[in-house]
């Protein structure tokens, strides 16, 4: 499954999500990573040190979903500076208007 404005695509099905108890904010595109992660959390008692390597592979997704979203929104900014620059406000009607001595 492809997600709209991402390059990353969905791994876990909405049923393994389901089944796994993952909660909505958290199915994503790193989901797939999350699954095994909170296997291993439970089967490990929650030990910090057990699920390094699950843990920071999990992480690791996140981070790169959130600078991708970063970019994406700098991309937007840009174009809509762009466009207020090509349009100032000023050329329209003006609000005032010029009395005739003025």
């Amino acid at each position: 499954m492809e997600v709209e404005g991402s390059s990353k695509k969905m791994i876990a099905t909405q049923e393994e999500m389901v089944e796994a108890r993952v909660p909505l904010a958290y199915r994503d595109q790193c989901a797939h990573l999350l699954i095994p992660l909170n296997k291993c959390r439970q089967s490990e008692f929650y030990l910090p040190w057990k699920c390094q390597n699950q843990r920071h592979s999990y992480e690791k997704c996140e981070y790169e979903l959130v600078m991708e979203r970063m970019l994406q929104m700098n991309k937007i900014r840009e174009e809509q500076a762009n466009i207020n620059n090509s349009h100032p406000q000023g050329a329209g009607v003006p609000l005032i208007p010029k009395t005739a001595n003025a």
